[in-house]
C-alpha cells in the first residue's frame, strides 16, 4: 500500500499534464467490486486535456445501477485534481456504448474469469 501511494505521488508530480498522465493517475482507482482499476477495466472512453488544465473524462459504469457509482466519480476527480497543473476536472458518464467485458484488458479479463 505504501509503495502504491508513492507511485501514486510520483505519477501526479512528474512531467506536464497530459492525456497518458491523466490516464496513468486512473490506473489509481478501483471498483471496489471487481477489484480491478477502472482504467483495465475499460470503463474510461476518453480523457481530453484542455488548454488551461480542465480535464474532462468520459466513463462509465458496469451497470447503471452500480452502487459504488458516486465513489467511482468523486476517486476519479481526486486522482486528477492531484496531478500537477489540472485546474478542473469535468466527469461525464456516459451509457453509448454499454460496457461490457470485451472492454476490459485481456489480463483482467482472465483474472477475473470472463471467457470471450
Amino acid at each position: 500500500m505504501k509503495e502504491d501511494k508513492a507511485n501514486k505521488e510520483t505519477a501526479a508530480g512528474e512531467g506536464t499534464l497530459t492525456e497518458e498522465t491523466a490516464m496513468e493517475m486512473l490506473r489509481f482507482v478501483f471498483d471496489p467490486e471487481l477489484q480491478a482499476n477502472i482504467v483495465d477495466l475499460g470503463l474510461v472512453y476518453g480523457v481530453d486535456v484542455k488548454p488551461g488544465g480542465d480535464v474532462l473524462v468520459r466513463m462509465t459504469l458496469t451497470s447503471p445501477a452500480c452502487p459504488y457509482g458516486p465513489t467511482l466519480l468523486y476517486q476519479v476527480r481526486q486522482a486528477l485534481k492531484a496531478i500537477k497543473g489540472v485546474k478542473e476536472v469535468d466527469v461525464q458518464l456516459v451509457w453509448d456504448p454499454p460496457w461490457g467485458p470485451d472492454k476490459m484488458t485481456e489480463e483482467i479479463r482472465l483474472e477475473l474469469g470472463f471467457d470471450i
